[in-house]
């Protein structure tokens, strides 16, 4: 995504539909000048008397034509989001009038914005890094209030502050060494190999803790995957309706009635799950169940957490232990759901726990709502053990950034193995030269071209 700095851009920046107010947003060197052709101030005030970061009132025209009733925003740079001249226009929510006045701005010399490109001039003007942009689209996906206060803290700079002072670390000991090459003739006091690898095993550890950070990072900022599993008429889709507090899944007595997978999200104890209800797992003849069962398995496979429903007024068969062992092979974060415990209990329990551990198994009644609320518990304990504390954690959510720690991570393992075999100083400098690109990749420095136009094609229109 190329961007003309020379270009004035504009978009509309708030959903498009029936409302109480829109707003389209202008930003670039022309912003005032296009502002001037369309917007009369009430009054005798000009455009060009507008102080920056006040609001005006007007009306937007075409031509003689006046088209809305509308409240100004002019911001000056560089105090603005993209350090450009900023100017917001919060007209009437209608469909017609805000794109009616989007028209007008491209009309008088504005362009089409491209998604993200706001945020793309920010990042590229230097008011935000990469890591803050990203976290910008991630507050905007945000379905719990953890997501929220995670994406928030990366949008201030929290992880932003921790990249720099790993890299200004490196950087150091990078500079301390490469004058050890340089003049062997003047020893540095402040190079050693002891020195090297005790500073460059510090680093390592906050790099590796970062990278242990990501899994809980993705599971709060995108959801958990879950499945929910068992054989046919033992309460999936009811449990389904229980988690979502309401009727929609469909519940017979019929086994085999859910044939295809039904994807919902929901948000229990502050933990985003999306939950998959699938087709009961039996062998069956026919074709379009077995097709349903199948998918049932692949969507277990690719689960971070597996909701095992079973029906504890029937004794367990051979399809329940299927499910058991196949849980077991995988290892797969597994809460066992012992349903219908308003019925007479005939499940053999010990033969149960020889396959999950019983702080994982909890009896409910979906169609009573009996011990909902245990299950809901039981799932924040799952996922997050002692309470995580965001505001103290520094945590990744994307895979880029992943990847780029732990290519950091490679880097200075070799380091350590230099210093090990006390091998040449040369072999440190580049290794630890990789370490500080690798990490700047994740706040934008040393990265490509083609990368930042793919974090950016992902915003949406007027962000």
């Amino acid at each position: 995504m190329k961007i003309d700095f020379d270009d004035t851009v504009a978009a509309i920046s708030t959903p498009v539909g029936k409302g109480g107010i829109s707003i389209v947003r202008m930003s670039g060197k022309e912003s005032l000048f296009i502002l001037e052709k369309v917007f009369k101030p009430a009054g005798d005030k000009k455009v060009s008397e507008i102080k920056s970061h006040t609001v005006t009132y007007g009306h937007i025209f075409s031509g003689d034509k006046n088209i809305d009733e509308v409240l100004v925003i002019v911001m000056l740079a560089p105090r603005t989001y993209t350090r450009e001249d900023v100017v917001e226009i919060n007209c009437h929510g209608g469909i017609k009038v805000v794109k009616s006045i989007l028209d007008i701005l491209i009309k008088n010399g504005a362009r089409m914005a491209l998604p993200g490109e706001f945020t793309k001039r920010a990042f590229l003007n230097g008011r935000i890094d990469l890591s803050q942009a990203e976290a910008v689209i991630d507050l905007i996906n945000a379905k719990t209030e953890l997501s929220e206060r995670a994406s928030l803290n990366r949008l201030e700079g929290r992880l932003s502050k921790k990249i720099n002072e790993l890299r200004e670390k490196i950087l150091t000991m990078t500079a301390h060494i490469e004058v050890n090459i340089d003049y062997p003739e003047h020893e540095d006091e402040d190079f050693s190999y002891n020195m090297v690898f005790e500073k460059t095993s510090e680093i390592l550890r906050e790099v590796s803790h970062l990278i242990e950070t990501s899994d809980m990072g993705r599971i709060i900022n995108e959801g958990v995957k879950t499945v929910i599993l068992g054989k046919p008429n033992v309460g999936k889709s009811s449990l389904m309706n229980c988690l979502l507090d309401e009727e929609r899944a469909i519940v017979t007595d019929i086994p085999g009635t859910t044939r295809d997978a039904l994807e919902v999200n929901v948000n229990i104890k502050g933990i985003s799950l999306n939950v998959i209800d699938t087709a009961g797992i039996r062998v069956t003849d026919d074709i379009i169940e077995k097709i349903g069962v199948e998918k049932s398995k692949i969507y277990a496979k690719n689960a971070d957490f597996i909701f095992f429903v079973v029906d504890g007024s029937d004794e367990l068969n051979y399809e329940d232990l299927e499910i058991l062992n196949f849980i077991k092979k995988f290892n797969k974060k597994t809460i066992v759901v012992l349903n219908k415990s308003d019925l007479e209990q005939k499940l053999d329990y010990d033969e149960l726990l020889e396959y999950i551990d019983e702080n994982y198994v909890l009896s409910i009644s979906a169609k009573e709502g009996i011990g909902i609320e245990k299950l809901f518990d039981k799932i924040k304990e799952l996922f997050l053990a002692g309470e995580i504390d965001i505001d103290d954690e520094v945590m990744i959510s994307s895979e880029r950034n992943k990847v780029s720690l732990i290519n950091a991570k490679h880097s200075l393992e070799n380091v350590l193995e230099t210093v090990r075999n006390k091998m040449p100083q040369d072999f440190l400098s580049m290794d630890l030269t990789d370490a500080y690109s690798h990490l700047g990749e994740i706040i934008g420095e040393s990265i490509g071209e083609d990368v930042i136009d793919k974090i950016f094609s992902e915003f949406c229109l007027g962000k």
